[in-house]
């Protein structure tokens, strides 16, 4: 009954289009108030507080801070012009272009909208002028954008990671490191799509029009926007560089990223100004305001989904499907890939980890290897309808309709998918580098 109260609920107020944050609280005061009347909402305000007191999620905002402020400070627009000066004179180089910025500033927003929103107002025109469609281009960036939750630092692998914590122990540093090869792997394969749909329209169209060759940079003028674009470049290596060298954790990270980034912001490309600072405090406290408000919410979801038995209920009815893990491993990646097409991937940890990780750990499947197949799945949700927020982001750039958009971002979904196979049945993929810098 009070799953059917839970579920149920939840999935009613997310079709009438209320907030993912509003639909768990009142889902989950609905079915505390019916189990325990008023004493049952009493543990409410303690679940959401506790839920966000840890010193680990403190990262989370200083991140978003940091996304924000290497927007704002000029460091995308350099990264552009450094990718442009590596490739931009190929035929398809301007997906290249798009992709390797996208990889770039990953590094440094751990931010899937984040990404989009700093590199589309330059990319989507620059697409378009190639003579691509206005929904292809705004499709990849809105694909691209997604690898911002797999490329470390990501605030989505800092969040499973305290999620899954409650049930054992998950390094964070290994699950930033698990990410890098799968992140590029979905860079690859959005590349791949991107020119095979360039193939598509010109057999049906002839050559793109619009498409003029940029004549390739000198030795010189790569030298220049590499020096150039080093201070963002080198955001990563001091980020990942400090964490895995032992100087800070990655919460500390986050704090360093903030202060590099204001200190290049002011001193060394000098595009920040206390106006600017103003207003980049204000758009950063909205966006963890958000973030926090979600996981606190969620936090009591998943305290009934857990107290209830209700995610051992869930958990015996899968098994009880097959026990074949070939299987059980596809059922989840489809339950995961539908999830992420209606609610966020920080509300689906909340959700789906306490559900998910027992029969993970029953079927000896590396809790890392989990956390990043899961996470590729929830960054497929972001650019997929009818609740993607990068697609929504990149329709208001591209200045296309979500329709259009969304028939654009078929062929990226498609190879999204093929590489979450490879991920999820090959682990070697996530545990390659972890293991090999012995990060436990």
């Amino acid at each position: 009954m009070m799953a059917i109260i839970l579920f149920g609920l939840f999935f009613l107020l997310v079709m009438l289009r209320l907030p993912i944050a509003v639909a768990l609280a009142v889902s989950s005061i609905a079915v505390l108030f019916t189990g325990s009347g008023i004493f049952g909402l009493e543990l409410v305000a303690d679940i959401m507080y506790t839920s966000i007191s840890k010193f680990t999620l403190l990262a989370i905002p200083f991140f978003i801070l940091a996304g924000v402020i290497m927007e704002q400070a000029g460091i995308s627009k350099r990264l552009i012009d450094f990718a442009q000066a590596l490739v931009g004179h190929k035929k398809s180089g301007i997906v290249f272009v798009t992709v390797m910025t996208a990889i770039f500033f990953a590094a440094i927003s751990g931010s899937g909208p984040a990404t989009v929103a700093a590199i589309g107002g330059i990319l989507v025109p620059a697409m378009v002028k190639s003579g691509y469609k206005k929904e292809t281009a705004g499709a990849l960036v809105a694909s691209s954008g997604a690898i911002g939750i797999i490329i470390p630092p990501s605030i989505a692998f800092i969040v499973f990671a305290v999620v899954a914590g409650d049930q054992l122990p998950i390094s964070i540093a290994r699950l930033f490191m698990a990410g890098v090869i799968p992140g590029l792997m979905l860079g690859v394969g959005f590349i791949l799509a991107a020119m095979w749909v360039r193939w598509r329209q010109e057999i049906k169209e002839g050559p793109l029009e619009g498409f003029v060759p940029m004549k390739p940079a000198s030795a010189k003028e790569r030298l220049k926007a590499f020096t150039n674009a080093l201070w963002g470049l080198l955001i990563p290596v001091i980020i990942l560089g400090g964490i895995y060298g032992g100087f800070f954790t990655p919460t500390e990270a986050a704090v360093v990223a903030v202060f590099y980034g204001l200190f290049v912001g002011f001193f060394v490309y000098k595009e920040l100004n206390m106006k600017k600072l103003y207003a980049i405090l204000v758009a950063s406290s909205i966006q963890t305001a958000v973030v926090m408000f979600i996981v606190s919410a969620a936090s009591v979801y998943a305290y009934i989904i857990t107290t209830e038995q209700i995610a051992s209920q869930i958990s015996a009815a899968m098994l009880g499907l097959s026990s074949n893990p070939i299987i059980i491993l596809l059922l989840i990646n489809v339950l995961l890939l539908i999830a992420g097409m209606f609610i966020d991937a920080i509300s689906a940890y909340y959700i789906f980890i306490p559900i998910l990780l027992p029969i993970m750990i029953l079927f000896e499947v590396d809790p890392t290897v989990f956390g990043v197949f899961m996470t590729v799945n929830l960054a497929i949700g972001l650019f997929t309808p009818p609740v993607g927020l990068n697609l929504y982001v990149a329709t208001g750039i591209s200045d296309t309709t979500l329709g259009e958009i969304s028939r654009g971002v078929l062929p990226f979904v498609a190879s999204s998918i093929i590489i979450l196979l490879l991920i999820t049945f090959v682990p070697w993929f996530s545990t390659f580098l972890p293991d090999l810098l012995n990060i436990k």
